[in-house]
């Protein structure tokens, strides 16, 4: 029950929160209803930056969910060029996150960091399809321990001016292991191995290191969705 209600706070967040209590404090004594205005804004980055425990399905090849947030599209598309893994356009999974979902960003195969590239852009709405292209990102390739490679993008969105990524190139890295965070509202795109379908559908609501999206040793064909 305690984890439940007693969530971790990623420790990219103390800073806001100090900073909103002080701010609270100081309104407060400019006049005292502002004080309640300025707790709220630090109970909101409490919320924003909790980093809850998830339990990460183990079996070598599942491509695990790097993000929290619905799955926004499942689109053909090339691969960001700074990761130099060709122009072949490749299955790519977005998942767009709100403000209220958890920003705790998750690596999504077990492998080694192969490749992490940032990339300056826009600020466009991360919900818009060019945001992966125009926007300011972080690019990632992890390489399986069977040599496959798989890439992942934290993208910036409309309120986002931070990105954060936590590992570096030839860097070890489990599934589900936390390994960044995007500050208020953005992106995450996968782009699967030639061949593997997406095991999400549009509209679905993925969970960061829990909900499994692909699995390269199945055969299974890309999976159909309906809302009810």
């Amino acid at each position: 029950m305690f984890r439940s209600v007693l969530v971790p706070i990623n420790r990219a967040g103390w800073p806001f929160i100090a900073a909103a209590l002080v701010a609270a404090l100081l309104l407060g004594l400019l006049w005292s209803p502002l004080f309640w205005l300025g707790l709220l804004g630090a109970a909101f980055c409490t919320y924003f930056f909790r980093d809850p425990p998830r339990v990460t399905p183990s079996r070598p090849g599942l491509v695990i969910a790097p993000a929290d947030g619905m799955v926004q599209m499942i689109e053909s598309a090339p691969p960001p060029p700074e990761l130099e893994m060709g122009d072949a356009p490749l299955t790519r999974i977005s998942i767009f996150l709100n403000v209220f979902n958890v920003h705790v960003n998750r690596v999504p195969l077990d492998g080694k960091i192969s490749a992490v590239s940032y990339r300056p852009g826009k600020f466009l709405n991360a919900a818009m399809d060019k945001a992966s292209v125009d926007n300011e990102r972080m690019s990632l390739k992890v390489t399986s321990y069977d040599g496959v490679d798989l890439a992942f993008v934290q993208i910036a969105g409309l309120v986002a001016r931070r990105i954060i990524c936590n590992v570096s190139l030839g860097q070890p890295v489990r599934a589900g292991q936390v390994f960044g965070l995007i500050r208020f509202g953005s992106r995450m795109d996968v782009y699967l191995p030639e061949g593997v379908s997406p095991l999400v559908v549009p509209h679905q609501t993925a969970i960061a290191g829990e909900t499994v999206i692909a699995d390269l040793l199945s055969q299974e064909s890309a999976r159909q969705g309906e809302e009810r």
